[in-house]
C-alpha cells in the first residue's frame, strides 16, 4: 500500500511542477495537456488500485461489495491488459540487460520495454505506462511505446471519463501510425478506440480495413472480432 501511496504523492507532484511550469511559460499548451493528461491516467490507476487493497484488507474472508464495484470498472482494462501481454513487442536477442552502469540508448530502451512488458503482464499498467513514458522520452517516434501509451491513456481516460486523458492516448495511437504505418497492433487499438467513442464509425472502419489487409495474427485477430462482427466486417 505505500508503494502506491508513494506513486500518487508523486503523479500528484508532478502535476503541480507541470501547472507551475505551463504558468511560467516554461512548457508550451500542447506539451502541458500531454504531461496532464498522463499523469491523470496514472492516477485514475493507482487510485483505484489503492482502493481495492485497502478495502479488501480489513476482512480477508470477504472482500466489500464497494471493491467488487471498483473491480468491475476496471475489467475492461485489466482485460485488455491481458490480451495485451500476449501482442506486445518481445524483447529481441541481444538487447538483455549486463547490469552495466552506463546503458547506451538503445539498450535502455530495450530495457524499459522489457520491464513495461512484465508490468502489463503483472496487470500494473501504471508501472507499465511509467516506462513506456520514459521510452518516449529517449525515442519520441517509438512505435511499440506510443502504441501502448497510447491505448493505456485512453482506456484510464474512458474508465474516469478524463477527456484530456483521452485525447492524448488518442493523440498516440495517430502518431504510432504515423511513425509505423504497417504496425498491426497500432491500427487495432486505433481502430477499438475509435470504435468505443461516439461518432467515430467510419475511422474505425478505416482503421480495421488497413489492419486486416496487413495479415495480422491469429491472436490480434480474436481481439478485433467481436468489433468487425458489430461493424459487419468480414474478419
Amino acid at each position: 500500500m505505500k508503494g502506491l501511496l508513494d506513486e500518487i504523492a508523486l503523479r500528484e507532484a508532478s502535476l503541480l511542477d507541470a501547472a507551475d511550469e505551463f504558468a511560467r511559460g516554461e512548457l508550451d499548451e500542447a506539451r502541458y495537456a500531454l504531461i496532464r493528461a498522463r499523469e491523470e491516467a496514472a492516477l485514475v490507476l493507482a487510485r483505484s488500485r489503492l482502493q481495492v487493497v485497502a478495502e479488501a484488507a480489513p476482512r480477508r474472508g470477504r472482500v466489500r461489495r464497494r471493491a467488487y464495484l471498483v473491480v468491475a470498472a476496471l475489467g475492461f482494462l485489466v482485460a485488455l491488459l491481458v490480451i495485451l501481454a500476449g501482442l506486445v513487442v518481445p524483447r529481441q536477442p541481444g538487447t538483455s540487460i549486463t547490469g552495466s552502469v552506463s546503458l547506451s540508448r538503445s539498450a535502455h530502451v530495450a530495457q524499459l520495454l522489457s520491464e513495461a512488458e512484465a508490468d502489463i503482464a503483472n496487470a500494473d499498467a501504471a508501472a507499465a505506462l511509467a516506462a513506456y513514458e520514459q521510452v518516449l522520452g529517449l525515442e519520441p517516434s517509438n512505435v511499440t511505446a506510443l502504441t501502448q501509451a497510447g491505448w493505456l491513456s485512453f482506456s484510464a481516460g474512458a474508465a474516469a471519463r478524463s477527456p484530456s486523458a483521452v485525447r492524448a492516448g488518442l493523440g498516440e495511437l495517430r502518431r504510432a501510425i504515423e511513425y509505423g504505418p504497417s504496425s498491426s497492433a497500432a491500427h487495432l487499438y486505433y481502430a477499438i478506440a475509435a470504435a468505443s467513442t461516439p461518432g467515430n464509425r467510419a475511422l474505425a472502419l478505416a482503421q480495421f480495413r488497413q489492419f486486416l489487409a496487413l495479415r495480422p495474427s491469429a491472436a490480434q485477430r480474436a481481439v478485433a472480432q467481436p468489433f468487425l462482427a458489430q461493424l459487419h466486417l468480414a474478419p
